[in-house]
């Protein structure tokens, strides 16, 4: 699964969930003809980017191809069950991506307009949030 090789510090702030706004960067289609561009804003953990790329690697063989655009580089802690408070800071548990509305997730490219709509709304089932599938052409 996506994770960083290596990072300045182990463990970072939550930070705050920012309900408003959206995407400046990495919201047009750079690589690919079609995308999967998510509505909502929310985290995505590697394990369901992982999940997604499965199902649209599946899909395409050996004729597409396929860009990954965004990269989980956010650790998320858990402390284990029944320990009490105190002790710091739990140790970290898996990696997540803030996205937010508008921000492009998935580009394919190879595959004809149908083939290619077919395996993007298979993997936005793989996603917790809302998304839509946008294309170049």
């Amino acid at each position: 699964m996506l994770m960083p090789k290596k990072t300045k510090y182990r463990k970072s702030h939550k930070g705050r969930r920012r309900t408003k706004g959206v995407a400046n960067r990495g919201h047009v289609l750079s690589f690919g003809d079609y995308g999967l561009k998510s509505l909502e804003q929310n985290w995505i953990t590697s394990r369901q980017i992982e999940s997604a790329r499965k199902t649209i690697s599946r899909h395409i063989k050996k004729q597409g191809k396929l860009w990954i655009r965004i990269f989980p580089s956010k650790p998320i802690t858990k402390k284990g069950a029944e320990v009490p408070m105190g002790g710091g800071k739990g140790a970290v548990e898996y990696y997540v991506v803030p996205i937010k509305p508008g921000t492009i997730i998935f580009e394919i490219t190879g595959l004809d307009e149908e083939l290619s709509k077919k395996v993007l709304k298979s993997a936005s089932h793989k996603l917790p949030v809302k998304t839509r599938i946008v294309s170049k052409i």
